[in-house]
């Protein structure tokens, strides 16, 4: 439950903000924008197990740090990469934002959220992806920077086929 306390040190409004206008870059794959909102040891994450604790303990489906994530950007940019012929067509929506009361200590803040991703290629079956988010964010300036974003799927330990986008 969220105290009040918590509620006044960071403004749930501003969050919000700061989580759409990241599903929004992805959407409109500005990735190289995106890729900035981390902090210089963020990662991005996506385990393969609704119980795993850390990447080291099981395979997972991504495991970004800054330069990962650049390579796998330049990657998507290159004309001839064939899980992006034709480029893919994303919606991110994210809903249910909350604000844990207890900040981690490896950040300022954390925020739990509800996800579901919407991707679709010209001559592909559209694909969908839910879950939960978990984001561990710093304050930076007047707004945020992302030292983890880890998305679980609810199908996490499913089978997957090639994924070229960040979910």
């Amino acid at each position: 439950m969220l105290s009040l306390e918590s509620a006044r040190r960071h403004d749930i409004r501003a969050v919000e903000q700061f989580l759409f206008a990241e599903a929004r870059l992805l959407d409109e794959r500005h990735f190289e924008e995106w890729a900035e909102l981390f902090t210089e040891d963020g990662v991005y994450w996506a385990p393969t197990r609704h119980d795993q604790k850390s990447p080291e303990e099981a395979v997972s489906l991504f495991y970004d740090d800054r330069v990962t994530m650049a390579a796998r950007v330049k990657r998507l940019r290159h004309p001839d990469v064939h899980i992006q012929i034709p480029i893919s067509r994303t919606t991110h929506l994210v809903t249910n934002i909350e604000i844990d009361p207890v900040p981690p200590d490896d950040a300022d803040i954390r925020v739990f959220a509800a996800f579901m991703v919407a991707e679709y290629r010209e001559n592909a079956d559209p694909r969908w992806y839910a879950g939960r988010y978990e984001y561990r964010l710093k304050s930076f300036g007047a707004g945020f920077r992302i030292a983890l974003k880890k998305a679980t799927l609810v199908n996490c330990d499913g089978a997957f086929t090639s994924m070229a986008v960040y979910i």
